[in-house]
C-alpha cells in the first residue's frame, strides 16, 4: 500500500510539473528547435525542409513499419528537443509527421496483413528513470496533440542495457524478454507506436510480448526511421497545407 501510494504521488507530481512547463511554454517566446528563430516550436522554413515519408522494410513476417519522416535534420532535432530539452511545445508539429505515417498504415494494412477490425495503438513504456527526469512520456505528448488515444499495455520487467553501439543481433538479445503485456490485450489487434525505429529490435520485442498475451500485432507506426531502416522514398505525401507549427 505504501509503495503504491508513493508511486501514485510521484506520477501525479510529474504530471503537474509537465502541465506547468507546457503552460509556461505557451506564455513565453520560444525559439525554433531546429534553427533558433523566435516565436515558434518549428519555424515555417524548417517545416518546409521535412522530407517525404520513407519506405521502411518489414521487420518480421507480416510486421510492416510506417514512418512519417527520416530521422535526420529537422525531425531529428525536434525529437531530441522533445525527449531531452523539455520542449513539449514541439509535440504538435511532430503529431503531423506521425499522422501521415498512421494514415498510410491505415490505408495499406488490408493489402499487407488482411482485414483488421477495432485496431488499437500500443505505446512502449518509458523507464522509471526517464519518466522521473522528464515528467512526461514524449510519444504520448505527440499522440495527444494529434487527437489520438493510445493504450499502455506493456511494462518493463527487465531493464535492458544501453543500446548504443549494438547491432541488430545484439539489440535483439539485449531486449529479449524485457517486456510483458497485460492480459487485457487478448483478442485485440494492435499497431505498436514509438518515436524512432533503428534496427526494429524494440518493436519486435513489443510484438512478442503482445502476441504472447493473446493479441494480434499487425505492424508499427513511428515518427521517424533512421537511415539504417530506409529503403527508398515514397511518392510525394507532403504535410497538410493548413499545418501551423506549434499549434494545437
Amino acid at each position: 500500500m505504501n509503495h503504491s501510494g508513493h508511486a501514485g504521488s510521484g506520477a501525479g507530481a510529474a504530471a503537474v510539473r509537465a502541465a506547468i512547463r507546457e503552460a509556461i511554454g505557451l506564455l513565453l517566446p520560444v525559439a525554433c528547435v531546429a534553427c533558433g528563430e523566435p516565436d515558434g516550436a518549428l519555424c515555417p522554413a524548417c517545416v518546409s525542409r521535412i522530407g517525404e515519408p520513407p519506405v521502411v522494410p518489414d521487420i518480421g513476417e507480416a510486421f510492416p513499419v510506417w514512418a512519417g519522416a527520416e530521422y535526420d535534420g529537422v525531425v531529428r532535432r525536434a525529437i531530441l528537443a522533445l525527449k531531452n530539452d523539455q520542449r513539449t511545445d514541439v509535440a504538435a508539429a511532430l503529431s503531423h509527421v506521425f499522422r501521415r505515417a498512421l494514415d498510410a498504415a491505415l490505408a495499406e494494412l488490408p493489402q499487407r496483413v488482411g482485414t483488421v477490425t477495432d485496431l488499437r495503438l500500443a505505446t512502449l513504456p518509458s523507464s522509471r528513470a526517464a519518466y522521473r527526469r522528464r515528467g512526461y512520456r514524449p510519444v504520448d505528448s505527440v499522440l495527444r496533440k494529434g487527437g489520438l488515444a493510445a493504450e499502455h499495455p506493456l511494462r518493463l520487467v527487465r531493464q535492458p542495457h544501453d543500446q548504443v553501439g549494438l547491432g541488430r543481433a545484439g539489440r535483439q538479445r539485449n531486449l529479449g524478454g524485457s517486456l510483458l503485456a497485460s492480459e487485457r490485450v487478448a483478442g485485440g489487434s494492435f499497431l505498436v507506436v514509438d518515436d524512432v525505429v533503428t534496427t526494429g529490435a524494440t518493436l519486435r520485442e513489443a510484438r512478442r510480448a503482445l502476441d504472447s498475451a493473446g493479441a494480434r500485432t499487425v505492424g508499427a507506426v513511428v515518427i521517424a526511421a533512421t537511415p539504417l531502416r530506409i529503403l527508398a522514398t515514397r511518392q510525394p505525401h507532403s504535410l497538410p497545407s493548413d499545418f501551423l507549427p506549434g499549434a494545437d
